[in-house]
């Protein structure tokens, strides 16, 4: 889901997004967003960060193409620790 927002300085890039993979248990298994902020977070700072199974980190978003091009690395690299993928 992307929807254009105006900038801020939580959401520089104008848009409010997230793209998300989850188990069949319904558990986020992958997920990069900018809809809340991270611990340790300042206010008033980006709020890109990415969920990897259980860990949560902040992500440096470049742009649409390089953000879908790391959840989908990120995506085939759960899988393979899962077995679901070889």
């Amino acid at each position: 889901m992307v929807t254009q927002v105006p900038v801020s300085p939580e959401k520089p890039h104008g848009i409010d997004y997230s793209v998300t993979l989850h188990g069949p248990d319904g558990e986020r298994l992958v997920g990069f967003d900018n809809a809340h902020p991270v611990a340790n977070q300042k206010l008033g700072e980006p709020q890109d960060h990415q969920h990897r199974l259980r860990t949560i980190r902040p992500y440096d978003y470049q742009d649409a193409a390089t953000l879908l091009a790391d959840f989908w690395t990120t995506v085939d690299a759960v899988l393979r620790e899962k077995g679901v993928i070889p």
